[in-house]
């Protein structure tokens, strides 16, 4: 991300791409350290959106990642809201998006994606709750390079159907693991239980809580219960 971010300075094309094989100081949603474990993809990629996209750039980035694994692998993956990417309720793919927004424009955002391609299962056992990785649900290795371009194509369609006008809120809403599903969320102001009940076009999630309130998450840590 501090690589691209720096890319802007000198003016780099719209879709320029900055990958890594080991990160040192890689960043999570909330303040989070992300890891980068051998075989694993780390990629950013510069883009220049109008105002009025960005808050479709989370839907854009986990739809290519899901559509990329089925594209690549023949593996179904769920997005969970807002942004990780999930296979049989395990977390593969972790998707971590920064703007710079100035008096109503946009200079830049860079979508940054960490997914798990060929990392042994031995290695994510070691984290809590253990992710997974593709190698790992297919019990062979793969190709991060192959895996990578299934990944750019996906992400150049659904990036030229948002720029054509086009929607990508339903699709992204009918892939959520999370609407329907009882959800611990904390924030900044709390932690509260309810059932995730739908989207906005926002990109916000409104929650039922048992005393019958709706409330809408933003930006938030969502954990799905049992």
């Amino acid at each position: 991300m501090d690589a691209a971010r720096a890319l802007v300075r000198e003016r780099a094309a719209e879709g320029t791409v900055v990958t890594a094989d080991r990160q040192t100081a890689g960043r999570g949603r909330l303040g989070r350290t992300w890891l980068t474990p051998a075989g694993s993809l780390a990629l950013s990629v510069l883009l220049y959106p109008k105002l009025s996209e960005l808050p479709s750039l989370i839907m854009l980035a986990s739809l290519a990642v899901a559509d990329a694994i089925r594209n690549a692998t023949g593996l179904e993956a769920q997005i969970k809201w807002p942004n990780d990417v999930l296979i049989r309720g395990r977390k593969v793919c972790g998707i971590l998006i920064e703007t710079d927004v100035s008096r109503g424009k946009v200079r830049y955002a860079i979508i940054g994606i960490g997914v798990n391609v060929d990392v042994p299962a031995e290695v994510l056992a070691e984290v809590r709750p253990p992710p997974t990785s593709l190698s790992a649900e297919l019990g062979r290795a793969v190709s991060r390079l192959a895996f990578a371009r299934a990944l750019l194509r996906e992400m150049d369609r659904r990036y030229l159907e948002l720029r054509s006008g086009g929607s990508l809120f339903e699709a992204w809403r009918d892939r959520l693991v999370t609407l329907g599903r009882r959800v611990r969320v904390t924030s900044g102001e709390g932690v509260f239980e309810g059932v995730a009940e739908s989207v906005d076009r926002d990109g916000s999630l409104s929650v039922r809580t048992g005393d019958g309130r709706l409330t809408r998450v933003v930006a938030a840590d969502v954990t799905l219960k049992e």
